[in-house]
């Protein structure tokens, strides 16, 4: 009879009968031994039914780690029944000073199981709050200050830095990476995970994007700040190690080439490839063409493999056997590798497994150096169950649209932000658009559209609203007002100053009989559905209703549209439920 099979005739859970071996920290198949009959007393016959199902939970379970019997000690048999006393003739009374009746059988099982119980939960917890304090030991950390958030939190879009270094470190890596390097952000993605998790975007950004890299503050070992200059027009690879930048400094970086807040960073070396792959039992990889790299020593066949530790170093390190042997297309496979990753570490046969499952977390600990803000194990793990609820077909990758750099003249070694396509993928990853059909998600979007834009619009001069400044530039609330009155004949206008509260984007509230009128504003000033709050109006100077413009943080300026993008821009991306062929 197999595990499964058994634990199901001994009543087992068969997740219980795993068990970590504290010598070699790997848990282990124990198998009890099926004895004719059950050790624990049953419920005498004619017992209610419930009786019987409150004694059965969690009769057999047991801490990993924990034998079921400590050494040395025996665990009480069960007591003989006692054979019941005949029954008085007819007529006839019991004698007053009778003893009381015992506990019954059942009451006296449900009260051995629930101190058994109780014992092992604490041993369980006592147990998981020991590795959790071990896995927590493996993790680096660093302190970046404002660069990034300070704690996580499940209910919000959050951006994550994944930055690998091209730093010596680690056992058996003294070939790999430049000699002497301070450890320069190599490989850079940006994941943003969207809020509501139906879909995550993964934007590569090339180690030799030509950027301005802004001042930044550093917290030093001794708790001192140092402040490093920023410097104009070089590697984004640079934003990390040069001059001692830190994490904190790419963030910074990625902020001011994008427009996107980084909220936290993860940093890996050599090592992490090596050992995340192992851990999982290899990565499956795909390549249109043989490859015998002499730089990276990858040499692979035409044809799918399975790939680990210095092998699928070698595979997302290889640049002269791709493409047109630059770095972008380097970026390609080390995503298409990323997208294996995912989906081996997502599948039943990682998941399922306590072996995997341990290896993959001490691989991904002890591989990682992250911001205080997730130092913790326990939101690494948040975050890790966050990210699950992404189906992988919407995990899209894609990279930074560039445009060769014309200062290099004919040989082209740089690149830069192409102007046109750039901020629309920014705009769409700020906006939280997916890159993927989510054809729910499109869907409440046009509903949401159909609602509040759709309908008749007054004329312009019928317009009454009252403008306030809720987080825009100073004189933001005159520029409108001036430009509505004298630009698009809205002469029923009012500027009333700063609002209560700061907004981060513009609204535009109205009642349900202004609609109307909200309506033909939203198209003046190209405001989206989004901004529109249907509710209620206030009273102008002259106690007339009037629709509440106010100006959130994200106002551009008199006449500059607001629309959010709905649909993300056409580019070049690939999704990581599918497997494509490196070539």
């Amino acid at each position: 009879m197999d595990a499964q099979g058994r634990g199901r005739a001994d009543n087992i859970d068969p997740a219980d009968q795993w068990v970590l071996n504290p010598n070699t920290g790997e848990y282990e198949l124990r198998l009890s031994p099926s004895g004719p009959q059950s050790g624990v007393p049953r419920p005498r016959r004619g017992s209610p039914s419930g009786a019987r199902a409150r004694t059965a939970p969690g009769r057999d379970r047991e801490a990993p780690g924990r034998s079921r019997e400590a050494p040395g000690t025996d665990v009480p048999g069960p007591r003989r029944r006692r054979a019941e006393p005949p029954e008085p003739a007819p007529g006839r009374r019991r004698s007053r000073t009778q003893r009381k009746p015992k506990k019954s059988k059942a009451k006296k099982i449900l009260l051995w199981t629930g101190g058994t119980m109780a014992f092992v939960l604490v041993g369980v917890s006592a147990a998981a709050y020991a590795y959790l304090k071990h896995l927590e030991g493996n993790v680096n950390t660093t302190d970046i200050g404002s660069s990034g958030k300070s704690g996580f939190s499940k209910d919000d879009a959050f951006n994550i830095l994944i930055i690998g270094t091209d730093k010596r470190t680690g056992k058996g890596n003294e070939g790999y990476g430049d000699k002497g390097s301070v450890g320069h952000a190599d490989t850079n993605i940006l994941l943003h995970v969207s809020k509501d998790r139906t879909n995550a975007t993964a934007m590569s950004i090339p180690r030799d994007l030509i950027v301005d890299i802004p001042e930044c503050r550093t917290k030093q070992p001794d708790g001192t700040e140092k402040v490093i200059k920023g410097t104009d027009d070089v590697r984004f690879n640079t934003s990390l190690g040069q001059y001692d930048r830190n994490p904190g400094c790419t963030m910074d970086t990625v902020k001011a080439v994008t427009g996107i807040t980084v909220d936290h960073f993860m940093m890996a070396d050599f090592n992490a490839v090596k050992t995340l792959t192992s851990a999982v039992g290899g990565v499956n990889v795909c390549l249109a063409k043989d490859v015998n790299d002499p730089d990276s020593h990858l040499k692979l066949s035409k044809g799918e493999h399975t790939i680990e530790g210095e092998q699928a170093l070698a595979f997302v390190r290889t640049r002269h056997s791709f493409g047109n042997q630059g770095d972008l297309d380097r970026i390609k496979v080390q995503q298409q590798f990323l997208g294996s990753l995912m989906r081996k570490m997502s599948s039943s046969d990682t998941l399922t497994s306590p072996t995997k499952l341990v290896k993959l977390a001490e691989a991904a600990t002890k591989a990682l150096t992250v911001d205080t803000g997730i130092g913790k194990v326990s939101t690494l793990k948040d975050m890790a169950l966050e990210l699950k609820k992404v189906p992988t077909k919407n995990i899209s990758f894609t990279t930074v649209p560039v445009l060769d750099n014309p200062a290099d003249g004919v040989v082209h070694k740089t690149v830069i932000v192409n102007p046109t396509t750039g901020p629309e993928v920014f705009d769409a990853i700020k906006n939280d658009v997916s890159f993927t059909a989510v054809k729910q998600k499109e869907k409440k979007e046009k509903a949401s559209v159909a609602a509040r834009l759709k309908g008749s619009r007054s004329a312009a001069a019928d317009i009454r609203v009252d403008i306030y400044n809720g987080g825009a530039a100073g004189g933001s609330a005159q520029e409108t007002l001036n430009w509505l009155q004298n630009d698009k004949g809205v002469l029923k206008a009012s500027q009333l100053g700063n609002a209560e509260e700061t907004l981060s984007r513009t609204t535009l509230e109205y009642s349900p009989d202004q609609a109307d009128q909200a309506r033909k504003l939203a198209d003046l000033m190209g405001l989206p559905a989004s901004a529109m709050k249907p509710g209620e109006s206030e009273k102008n100077s002259q106690g007339l209703p009037a629709i509440v413009l106010t100006l959130g943080k994200d106002f551009k300026g008199a006449g500059v549209p607001l629309t959010a993008p709905t649909k993300a821009p056409e580019v070049d991306k690939s999704t990581a439920d599918k497997t494509v062929c490196a070539s």
